[in-house]
């Protein structure tokens, strides 16, 4: 199967040569790109691109005339929660009415609510949503997603979103990057034996999950009142031995240590990131770790924003990913994530197509297959409507400016 695009007014974030594996610092800002161009796939692998001047005679089995239209690599969304029963908008008016967030999980709210209606509810329909919601968010331009357990709280819950998840890796389309995240918070019959729940996610849940093959890495809520350092550490450390490589939730409330755990463990990522200052950009910058925002939750929770310009400008890479989530972040919408990276962080509209595309990929381990226009990735492509600048795309935010994904 051969796709020629052809006219394409703009071809974004392409590579020749070796390429790059990140982009750090001033090199986030440098999005190369293609003026009046076309670009070919075979097979679902990109096979080769240039100006018009350069094009090969057509002899695609489909072809696209983008005539005023963009396209780029698709988005990679590296952190996402895309799994769960039911949605939480009665904290959402909760918290309209003053409640923080911590108070709302205290109250019983929050992911404990999540993960009883998760328990009460058939796998079979927790699929079905799940792969509706994962239809949407390709049709906004995702072509590659992390998706997270953490709603079970108990090892068959847990157990049945990671077999969902493995259902959506098969039948999605796109590459799908599991997290067993059993440590997103007590569960309320372990509130008075946190080393009970500890244990049972160590000796019980972890033997089946990596014996059956159903996660890729193992994430921790590390945070005041969730899962502290030491057990962090427990955690992690288990993970390893089965083969699950460390993410972690860090700094989104508290200055956690999270991050500096994070590098210790050589995590893939540590995510949200609220809370930063020098001790944490010291740290990242002696590791390979990629420092992930999630700015839509800051968003939704009226929290302040990540010190995306402070990250950047040390040299550092930044990822951005949407968190989705029934009640911190109720988006996949990465479009919206690039107004809020560039109004709210500060970020420049290339340096947001970055954190999105190259570096959300290296964030799942993928960077070699996706993020970039490169002969021999993956052609998982966004195709935009006809729009003026790369920059309209986070301007022009509430309206859809991605006509189709390619994958």
């Amino acid at each position: 199967m051969r796709l020629l695009i052809s006219n394409i007014k703009q071809l974004h974030g392409v590579e020749t040569g070796e390429g790059r594996s990140r982009a750090a610092g001033k090199d986030m800002a440098v999005l190369p790109s293609v003026e009046n161009a076309w670009v070919l796939a075979e097979n679902g692998l990109i096979h080769s691109f240039g100006d018009m001047a350069s094009m090969p005679e057509n002899q695609a089995d489909e072809y696209i005339d983008a005539s005023g239209k963009m396209v780029l690599p698709a988005w990679c969304d590296s952190h996402t929660h895309l799994v769960f029963a039911a949605p939480r908008d009665g904290e959402f008016v909760d918290r309209i009415k003053g409640l923080s967030y911590e108070e709302v999980a205290r109250r019983g709210g929050g992911i404990l609510n999540s993960a009883r209606r998760l328990n009460e509810m058939d796998e079979s329909e927790l699929y079905d949503q799940s792969l509706e919601r994962l239809h949407r968010v390709m049709a906004q331009g995702t072509g590659a997603i992390e998706i997270k357990s953490g709603y079970g709280l108990c090892q068959e819950g847990e157990l049945k979103m990671l077999r969902v998840i493995r259902k959506l890796k098969e039948n999605g389309g796109i590459p799908v990057k599991a997290s067993f995240l059993a440590a997103h918070a007590y569960p309320v019959e372990y509130k008075q034996d946190k080393e009970g729940y500890i244990k049972l996610i160590i000796e019980k849940m972890m033997p089946v999950v990596a014996g059956e093959g159903l996660a890729d890495y193992i994430d921790v809520f590390c945070e005041e009142g969730f899962f502290g350092i030491p057990e962090t550490e427990r955690l992690l450390e288990a993970g390893y031995k089965f083969g699950l490589k460390p993410k972690i939730h860090a700094n989104q409330l508290h200055f956690s240590g999270g991050v500096q755990v994070g590098v210790k463990h050589n995590a893939l990522s540590v995510d949200h990131l609220e809370c930063v200052a020098e001790a944490e950009i010291e740290s990242l910058k002696t590791s390979t770790t990629m420092p992930t925002l999630l700015p839509g939750a800051a968003f939704f929770l009226g929290m302040h924003y990540q010190p995306a310009r402070k990250i950047i400008d040390a040299g550092l890479p930044v990822s951005l990913a949407t968190d989705y989530n029934p009640g911190s972040c109720p988006s996949g919408n990465i479009s919206l994530l690039l107004t809020i990276a560039c109004t709210q962080l500060k970020m420049t509209p290339e340096e947001a197509v970055n954190a999105v595309t190259l570096n959300g990929a290296a964030a799942m381990e993928l960077e070699h297959q996706m993020g970039t226009i490169k002969v021999g990735k993956r052609a998982n492509l966004i195709l935009t409507k006809k729009i003026p600048s790369l920059a309209y795309l986070p301007y022009d935010y509430g309206n859809n400016n991605i006509e189709r994904l390619i994958f």
